[in-house]
């Protein structure tokens, strides 16, 4: 049994704390993971806590057919079907981790019940801690346990606030598989506030950028990641995700052949079969643009592209040319003395040199 998708999000919201104003109105996909993705201040946390219930805004939450919050109504956030992570996982000390995941569980009707331990237990690899208790943990199997006990509540959403934000390095690295597998798993929809462009790369599907208060674009995250008129552009990793399959291996060079829509592109083996879905990252710059394919090069991948648009960079010496392969967008990171003279424009032909790829498995 797997939960149950539901319909889109609607979050129109309104606050005022202190100097700071929230004012959003999104309109977000059922099913996937959206990341509210922002420095801090930028009112991600906010945004998150007034779709909860637990910070009352002026506007409407809906999700799926469910209206939480209008001009007629506010329902107390222990009345929503959600779930929501916290940066630290709070778990009943006095408990082993079967008895805080079962809950939660327990206290949901047999009917209602849309995932089941086992699954949640699967999904998060716990199965091996489940005698211990909290105090026998790491932080990282804390936080995956705490996830595994909202899931097991049977929500209609899942509110994730920075859930790595307090882990250590080797603690981030060891959970984030998990929350790839939980994001192939589930039907139902994720909120995921995070400041981390790995996170962002690793799992979103749909990106809210939020600055200020106010969200600045809200889109598939291919798409809104390449968008030449936001902040994220100017990013030192500013760049692109794809989703891909691996459609070849090539042993001979330890290689794989990877489609993504309307290309391919050749990187190092991960060990995976042919037919494993993966996500590409390419970073503006690691492309570089030609006029004709160049031969004698050091570079495999060179592939016809068409230039989109030309924006500013961070530095006046700096371009940033949004281009398209197939029907898949990327950004390039040039000099305006490279872009003066290829003489670059909107609907140019050119040959685009990826020199790296990184493979996010």
């Amino acid at each position: 049994m797997r939960a149950h998708a539901t319909g889109g999000i609607e979050v129109v919201a309104r606050t005022s704390l202190g100097r700071f104003t929230l004012d959003i109105d999104l309109h977000l996909p059922g099913r996937g993971l959206t990341a509210l993705f922002g420095h801090s201040g930028s009112g991600k946390t906010t945004a998150l806590r007034c779709i909860a219930g637990l910070h009352r805004a002026e506007g409407r939450i809906r999700v799926g057919d469910q209206v939480w919050q209008d001009a007629d109504r506010f329902v107390p956030v222990h009345q929503r079907p959600l779930a929501y992570v916290f940066q630290e996982a709070s778990l009943f000390a006095h408990m082993t981790v079967r008895q805080n995941i079962e809950y939660g569980y327990r206290r949901i009707a047999a009917d209602e019940r849309k995932i089941e331990i086992d699954q949640a237990v699967e999904w998060l690899g716990i199965g091996r801690m489940l005698s211990r208790t909290p105090d026998k943990l790491s932080g990282g199997e804390r936080q995956r346990v705490a996830i595994a006990r909202a899931l097991l509540t049977s929500p209609r959403i899942l509110l994730m606030d920075e859930p790595l934000s307090a882990l250590d390095r080797n603690s981030k690295l060891e959970i984030m598989p998990y929350l790839e597998q939980l994001h192939d798993a589930l039907e139902i929809p994720v909120l995921y506030v995070t400041h981390s462009p790995d996170e962002l790369a690793h799992l979103a599907d749909h990106l809210v950028l939020m600055e200020d208060g106010q969200a600045l674009a809200s889109g598939p995250l291919t798409e809104t990641m390449t968008r030449l008129d936001l902040p994220i552009k100017t990013e030192e990793d500013a760049g692109v995700v794809l989703d891909s399959i691996i459609t070849e291996r090539i042993d001979q060079w330890h290689l794989v052949r990877c489609d993504f829509t309307g290309g391919s592109i050749l990187a190092r083996d991960p060990g995976l079969p042919v037919g494993h879905r993966i996500r590409l990252r390419i970073l503006a710059r690691d492309i570089s643009l030609a006029l004709e394919p160049v031969t004698g090069s050091s570079i495999q991948n060179i592939m016809p592209a068409t230039i989109e648009e030309l924006g500013d960079d961070s530095h006046p010496g700096l371009m940033l040319v949004r281009i398209r392969v197939g029907t898949s967008p990327m950004l390039v990171r040039l000099t305006r003395m490279s872009a003066d003279r290829l003489q670059l424009e909107p609907g140019k032909e050119v040959w685009a040199q990826v020199k790296s790829v990184a493979i996010i498995e």
